[in-house]
């Protein structure tokens, strides 16, 4: 014992060396972060620690000896590097995997199953504890946590590297995120790529202001379609007609668009300039902001009501309560096969064509149930998909005459929009330097609101989720000037910030994101979309969706089905742009069919 306890102070006083703080005396151990390979640390008192390495696979003081299989796995295992490049080159052959599918399903089981299994089911940490706690597992008021809070009594913001006041929020925004070019995406991805990820997060990012960044609105914790119908009942009843299953609309010259909050008064957010009956009510209060929003809002109540009638046909017994739940289901599983087939293939640039079937994990261990991570809340601000101004039907518009701006819709039509955003090109979001003016207060929040939090710094998270941490800022932003910038800022990469760090670091080669977005985000994504109740054994049935005819309806959904199958004439829809724009100029790009 005694042995042990002098090689841990050993071990913990190696760090003391790179250590920028001049008083080190009376430090809570666990602030070092000594235990490695996902290993819990415990203190106890102000010099000694303990590390619990249960079923991470390695043992020792500090978890960092490997059990003969954990170095077995570790050998054999392919870096996340060389699995992006493969996955997206060599288009051949993964055509022919996917054309066969016993492979490409046992390839799909172990994409989900093994980034599914990186997030702790049931959930571990929130922000009031860094420790585990019931709170932390019942309280679903609050957003989950992937790592605990530093520890308050750290003698730096992040543990002990680095300064002990952090750069000022406002300052690195705008020295190292706020746009001086436009800077557009290598992989095309469009405005109705940008819209569709604004407007599907934010019924599961929905950040509790009045009480804190660490807590959350949407209670129910994924895909449940409140920004469509309501985060309340009292709500939703506003918003639904109350017979043959529907939601409120009203039309406008010949077409279907929201109900006025005169005839749906709910509470949204709009300018006091903007007359009553050109606010439209819709299911998340802050969705009448941009046009964007409001199209995708339009197209789902069309697709409530379109569904509804089908149902109503097949069912003329059933009661409007049965069409409107049923109907609701059905939304959701179409929202998921879209998420995973069109939204996440895209944003991913894998060759290897993704597959939405739940029945890949029955025979798996898995739990159907997801609480949303604050670390996946930070993740997903990505702004920088926002360009410099708004261009639809040649009418160009900046964000002051675009914000809040419902005659967009109801003038030009949801085909014209859906047309205009996927033809014009989003921006790159990792690499920095790529967020417009207008929105960079955002970004300035999300800065100050990981400061409040306590989140652990960057290197911690490339480690938990077993990537290489980066050694200096020029290994993480690729180049020298910006690097050194940060250096002098930070005083140490162990501790740069969640955020910050997730846009400055250097993108893939011809991506939107860095590694670390792919590879944190898509645990997060995947668990959260496959732990859906209606993918789990009791609810994939035809009968959950009112038969065959509901099923297939989930089972066939595309983006460009959703959209077309509520507009007179189907529009060009894509979350790709239908033309490459490289530094030569334009090179024509075969657009996909319209064909449904």
């Amino acid at each position: 014992m005694e042995a042990a306890r002098v090689a841990r102070v050993i071990l913990l006083l190696l760090p003391l060396c790179f250590l920028e703080v001049a008083d080190t005396t009376g430090i809570n151990p666990c602030c070092y972060f000594p235990c490695q390979n996902k290993g819990v640390c415990v203190n106890f008192g102000r010099e000694d620690y303990e590390c619990d390495c249960t079923r991470t696979g390695y043992y020792g003081v500090n978890c960092t000896l490997p059990y003969f299989w954990s170095r077995v796995y570790t050998i054999l295992k392919p870096s996340p590097s060389f699995l992006h490049h493969a996955l997206t080159h060599y288009k051949w052959f993964w055509d022919i995997l996917s054309n066969i599918s016993f492979i490409s399903d046992t390839l799909m089981r172990l994409v989900l199953v093994a980034r599914s299994n990186m997030i702790p089911s049931p959930p571990t940490y929130n922000s009031d504890y860094n420790y585990i706690t019931w709170e932390g597992y019942a309280n679903v008021s609050y957003f989950t946590r992937l790592l605990p809070p530093v520890p308050k009594d750290c003698p730096t913001p992040t543990g002990t590297r680095g300064y002990k006041k952090p750069p000022d929020a406002e300052q690195l925004a705008e020295e190292f995120l706020l746009r001086r070019k436009f800077i557009p995406d290598p992989q095309g991805s469009n405005l109705m790529f940008a819209f569709f990820a604004q407007h599907f997060t934010h019924q599961f990012f929905r950040t509790d202001f009045d009480r804190g960044p660490e807590f959350t609105k949407a209670l129910g914790h994924g895909v449940d379609l409140t920004h469509i119908y309501g985060s309340s009942l009292e709500r939703q009843h506003h918003l639904r007609i109350f017979k043959d299953g529907k939601l409120k609309y009203q039309v406008v010259n010949g077409e279907v668009f929201p109900p006025s909050v005169k005839d749906a008064p709910i509470k949204m957010k709009y300018p006091s300039t903007l007359p009553e009956e050109k606010r439209f009510a819709i299911g998340h209060d802050l969705f009448g902001l941009l046009p964007g929003l409001m199209m995708y809002a339009t197209i789902w109540l069309r697709e409530h009501n379109r569904v509804c009638d089908i149902l109503k046909e097949e069912h003329p017994t059933w009661s409007d309560e049965q069409l409107f739940q049923t109907t609701r289901l059905i939304l959701i599983g179409e929202t998921i096969k879209i998420v995973i087939e069109d939204y996440v293939q895209h944003l991913s640039g894998y060759n290897f064509k993704l597959r939405f079937n739940p029945e890949l994990l029955f025979k798996e261990h898995f739990q159907y149930r997801n609480r949303i991570a604050i670390e996946f809340n930070h993740l997903y601000h990505w702004h920088p998909l926002m360009p410099d101004t708004f261009i639809v039907k040649g009418q160009e518009f900046s964000y002051k005459d675009f914000l809040f701006n419902t005659e967009v819709l109801l003038d030009i039509g949801v085909e014209d929009l859906v047309e205009s955003f996927s033809k014009q090109r989003a921006g790159r979001v990792s690499g920095g330097k790529n967020i417009h003016q207008h929105v960079l207060k955002v970004a300035i929040g999300v800065i100050e609101h990981g400061r409040k939090l306590r989140l652990q710094p960057f290197n911690e998270y490339r480690k938990w989720f077993g990537l290489t941490p980066y050694k200096s800022f020029q290994e993480l932003t690729g180049e020298t000037e910006v690097a050194a910038k940060l250096e002098k800022l930070y005083g140490h990469i162990d501790a740069i910030e969640f955020f910050p760090a997730l846009l400055l670091e250097e993108p893939q080669e011809n991506s939107i994101f860095g590694e670390s977005i792919v590879e944190m985000g898509a645990p997060f994504s995947l668990k959260g979309l496959m732990g859906n109740p209606i993918c789990s054994p009791e609810y994939w049935k035809p009968s959950t969706f009112g038969g065959k005819t509901g099923f297939d309806i989930v089972n066939t959904a595309t983006i460009q089905k959703l959209v077309c199958l509520n507009v007179k004439k189907c529009p060009y829809v894509s979350f790709h742009v239908p033309y490459d724009i490289d530094s030569d100029g334009e090179r024509e790009r075969k657009e996909p069919s319209t064909e449904l």
